[in-house]
């Protein structure tokens, strides 16, 4: 397990939250706050145009193995819509609660069939103890093992498989979008999903879309056609989202509950950004700024790029280590990582 270095000890800032607050006013007094409502309206205004545009396609180019291809650009415009609803999860578009919400479940629930407030309840616990142990539901032991101590507990198959998971983590990313979707589902059948006000229409919403987009893809195209569809769409989707969120933290030191943090020093020592430029920062959602998102977690997307220059000034003169790489280069730190933690124990010899 990758642990807190010396950093953490640093006699500069004891006060807790002090560093932190200097920094807010700082980034408050530059305006990097402030609602951005001309770019929401022209990013959600052109998201949809291509989410719907691709759909127009689907339906000129009708029973046909070509719509594979089809089937692949509604994956990225899939990823595009669930980004706004990442923003809107984060009340950056608008200035209410309600209508951020409202427009989640929109676009979340109708759009692409995830249950917008399960993924709330589950990502604001992400963002309160990001890599920490038993509280950052993003690491919890599941296909996957993300510390040393997960991987010793298991035994049998499922040591062995821990051994091989840096080698299927990308495999594993072509089932994320079924994943996501049947996290969805018994969200919703469970009662889990905590904004109960607005669950029946969580629950209708996404009711629509699975009945849309099956009966839409089964009445248009061969059955066989239509499996394939499914399997090429919901694959790249999850390849998508997946490649799209495990740059930001996996590899990077995992906490616990001795760990002593101040709130700046929790969020950029465990969040990584990609460089890249304006190209990843559209491929990636603005989640490339991983630690200027941590910290203003509400800060508008377009703004993220802009306070970067200030944000990793001041992490540099506070001594905070602030981790940067290259897209593929952090992928080669997430499978480093994955190895590692899954490596067999090594039996103990005397000396």
């Amino acid at each position: 397990m990758t642990t807190i270095g010396p950093v953490q000890q640093s006699p500069a800032h004891t006060a807790r939250g002090s560093a932190y607050a200097q920094l807010s006013k700082l980034v408050k007094n530059a305006g990097l706050l402030d609602r951005r409502p001309g770019y929401y309206t022209a990013k959600i205004i052109f998201t949809l145009l291509a989410f719907v545009g691709v759909w127009l396609a689907f339906l000129a180019i009708g029973r046909s193995w070509w719509q594979l291809g089809v089937a692949a650009l509604a994956a990225v415009t899939f990823t595009q819509v669930a980004f706004i609803g990442h923003d809107a999860g984060h009340k950056q578009i608008f200035r209410t609660r309600r209508a951020n919400y409202l427009l989640g479940v929109a676009l979340g629930n109708l759009g692409i069939g995830l249950s917008y407030g399960w993924w709330i309840d589950k990502h604001n616990r992400h963002h309160a103890h990001p890599n920490e142990v038993g509280k950052d539901p993003d690491i919890e032991p599941g296909v996957l093992v993300y510390t040393g101590w997960q991987a010793r507990l298991r035994s049998g198959a499922g040591r062995l498989w821990s051994r091989l998971q840096a080698y299927m983590f990308f495999p594993l990313l072509l089932l994320e979008g079924l994943n996501l979707h049947v996290s969805s589902v018994r969200a919703l059948a469970s009662g889990t999903v905590r904004s109960r006000r607005y669950r029946a229409l969580e629950i209708a919403l996404f009711a629509v879309h699975v009945t849309g987009y099956l009966a839409v893809l089964f009445l248009l195209l061969s059955p066989w056609q239509a499996v394939a569809f499914i399997a090429v769409h919901q694959g790249v989707f999850g390849f998508y989202m997946g490649c799209s969120f495990a740059p930001n933290h996996k590899g990077m030191p995992v906490l616990t509950a001795e760990d002593e943090l101040d709130y700046l020093r929790r969020q950029v020592l465990t969040s990584r950004n990609i460089r890249g430029g304006r190209w990843v920062d559209f491929l990636l959602g603005g989640l490339n700024y991983q630690i200027e998102h941590h910290l203003f977690p509400n800060m508008p997307r377009p703004n993220l790029r802009r306070s970067q220059h200030l944000i990793r000034q001041f992490c540099h003169q506070h001594g905070v280590s602030y981790a940067e790489t290259g897209l593929f280069g952090s992928y080669g730190q997430v499978l480093r990582h994955l190895r590692d933690v899954g490596r067999p124990l090594r039996p103990l010899t005397s000396e």
